[in-house]
């Protein structure tokens, strides 16, 4: 488990600031339904789980550029 890392960390996963915030909304959305689909209850919040993930690899951001 990671604490707090840092958003220079965060963003060598990500490409901006803007894309961080979004991927860790949608994340922590998908994490909440799914606990709530399972009706397990979520140790820590969703927003920290989805940091979490993006800090460590575990959830990948892909974009397209239109």
């Amino acid at each position: 488990m990671m604490l707090y890392p840092s958003l220079p960390e965060l963003l060598k996963h990500v490409n901006s600031r803007y894309m961080l915030v979004n991927a860790i909304a949608h994340r922590a959305r998908e994490l909440e339904a799914e606990a709530e689909r399972t009706e397990t209850p979520m140790e820590k919040k969703a927003v920290s789980c989805a940091i979490d993930e993006i800090a460590s690899g575990k959830y990948e951001v892909h974009y397209t550029e239109q």
